[in-house]
């Protein structure tokens, strides 16, 4: 563990990175993102598998154990996200929002830490049918864990203190299921759903949202009108981060992307590039992206 544990810190900005897939430059990126947003003092901790060089000062780097650091941990279930709820990774005096690096935001992500109802109350994007409360946690109980309201977990919210039982559980499910075996088990965000339903809340879609969901559909006509309704261009004025997950959503391919151009993901949703279709938010990704001064 290197930097010093920030002491007038009001929450913890968590950040997690393995590989090189995303460098310094996206990280510091992140990080003076969140820093100018906040009304909050964050404390910034990456949770990370080497030394990062060029990481800004303010930035507490912690070692990844090795046992998180297994090749069927960092494949496309990305299990290896759930370090951040290991007992001794992070502080346990202050809540913690957890950000994709692959996010863009857009305004004071320490709002989000008003979902925490209770301590033991762990907020992630909505993602399926079922929605989180009452009427999941019910079924929850009903079918004795097989059926639960499920997350996607680009951001998360939670008490480190309250939560490392996610953790726990998982690594004991793993000795038992080398090949996750057991349903749950084939993603970070599915795991989280599962283990901690009782406790799951939503992150508003007026809050943060998923690109592809938001700015993404089968026909690219219903992009142009969606993007003109009225309480549409309100809750994205409002929005307090975006995240570019999925496979054909990252910068190197949106930023070659000539006006109009058009991309299909893997689920056969359509981007048109457009400020027609994105409104401001074209020009954000632009400026996130290729800002030097950043």
């Amino acid at each position: 563990m290197t930097g010093n544990i920030e002491q007038t810190a009001e929450w913890q900005c968590v950040l997690i990175c393995w590989g090189d897939k995303y460098g310094v430059d996206i990280i510091n990126r992140l990080v003076t993102s969140v820093e100018q947003h906040s009304e909050l003092r964050p404390r910034f901790v990456l949770i990370t598998d080497r030394e990062r060089l060029g990481v800004k000062d303010n930035v507490q780097c912690v070692q990844f154990p090795e046992r998180w650091l297994a090749p069927a941990l960092k494949r496309s279930g990305c299990q290896a996200k759930l370090v951040m709820f290991e007992e001794g990774i992070l502080a346990t005096d202050l809540p913690a929002v957890y950000i994709d690096l692959d996010t863009i935001v857009l305004g004071d992500m320490s709002r989000l830490l008003k979902l925490l109802r209770t301590n033991q109350s762990v907020s992630i994007l909505q993602s399926a049918i079922i929605p989180f409360g009452a009427f999941a946690r019910g079924l929850n109980r009903l079918t004795h864990g097989r059926k639960y309201a499920r997350g996607n977990s680009s951001v998360v919210v939670f008490h480190p203190a309250h939560c490392h039982y996610i953790a726990r559980d998982f690594m004991d499910l793993y000795s038992r299921y080398p090949e996750f075996q057991f349903r749950p088990m084939i993603a970070d965000e599915r795991f989280i759903s599962w283990v901690a339903q009782p406790h799951m809340q939503a992150i508003s879609r007026s809050d943060v949202v998923k690109f592809p969901g938001e700015y993404m559909f089968y026909w690219t006509w219903w992009l142009y009108v969606k993007a003109k309704l009225p309480w549409v261009r309100s809750r994205r004025k409002g929005l307090l981060a975006v995240t570019l997950n999925g496979l054909m959503i990252k910068p190197d391919k949106l930023l070659v992307l000539p006006e109009g151009g058009v991309i299909t993901d893997e689920k056969n949703r359509k981007l048109v590039w457009s400020q027609q279709t994105l409104g401001p938010m074209k020009e954000i990704i632009l400026r996130f992206y290729t800002d030097t001064a950043a």
